[in-house]
């Protein structure tokens, strides 16, 4: 009966989380909906980090914003995710030394 209901609830999870996979790729958006989409791991990146940005040096707060303003501005002129967080890392690195 444990099995039955881990399966079910295996199924329950992945059914949601499969079926986006195969429907999107045959779907055709408006170019604003793209735009939109390709700024979501932005949007999401930004809310994620934005609590952190404030204490990462407490008594010094405005380390902190420089670096979101790195990321800001790397992230503005297109550049990766990931290359945009290290250019944060290295400004907060940099002036905290």
């Amino acid at each position: 009966m444990i099995f039955v209901i881990i399966v079910g609830m295996a199924l329950v999870t992945m059914i949601p989380r499969v079926i986006p996979a195969f429907i999107v790729d045959k779907l055709q958006f408006h170019d604003w909906v793209n735009r939109w989409l390709n700024a979501i791991p932005f949007a999401a990146l930004g809310a994620l980090i934005f609590p952190g940005i404030l204490s990462v040096k407490p008594d010094q707060p405005s380390i902190g914003l420089l670096g979101g303003l790195v990321a800001a501005v790397l992230a503005y002129l297109g550049l990766n995710v990931v290359l945009a967080v290290v250019g944060a890392i290295i400004t907060v690195f940099l002036f905290s030394m």
